[in-house]
């Protein structure tokens, strides 16, 4: 996975510290002692970093970086908080060694066309309401 450019204020300490923690939570969704709840966060956050589209299109100038800089971040911590705190640092010394790429989640491509769906879906309907109720 290649990570978005970040702006220069941000440094590459977090970057590289993003990239760290999805490499953990990748390693955490594949072991067997990570609990189901963590688990399942971990595997969200993780379907939705590595998708190869954004729920907010990196084309609209300040909300296209929100999801990037806000969210995926906001979501490893979520699933950093729900761990057991000796298998996150377990998995976090295990990202630290691998030198590999994280690969694209397709599965992260559905989910975000879901909710798009979803969300277009519901705002067609909410129109259709409005004039028929007119």
């Amino acid at each position: 996975m290649k990570l978005p450019k970040l702006p220069r204020w941000l440094g590459a300490v977090n970057k590289a510290q993003l990239f760290r923690s999805l490499t953990a939570l990748w390693w955490l969704v594949r072991d067997a002692r990570t609990p189901w709840l963590p688990k399942l966060v971990a595997l969200l956050v993780l379907a939705y970093a590595l998708s190869p589209i954004d729920l907010i299109p990196d084309f609209i100038p300040v909300l296209g970086l929100l999801d990037d800089l806000i969210l995926v971040p906001l979501g490893v911590m979520l699933a950093i908080k729900l761990m057991p705190p000796a298998l996150w640092q377990e998995m976090l010394d295990k990202a630290r060694v691998f030198e590999g790429r994280l690969p694209k989640m397709f599965a992260g491509l559905l989910l975000v066309l879901l909710i798009w769906a979803l969300l277009i879906g519901g705002f067609v309907w909410w129109m259709f309401a409005q004039v028929w109720s007119a």
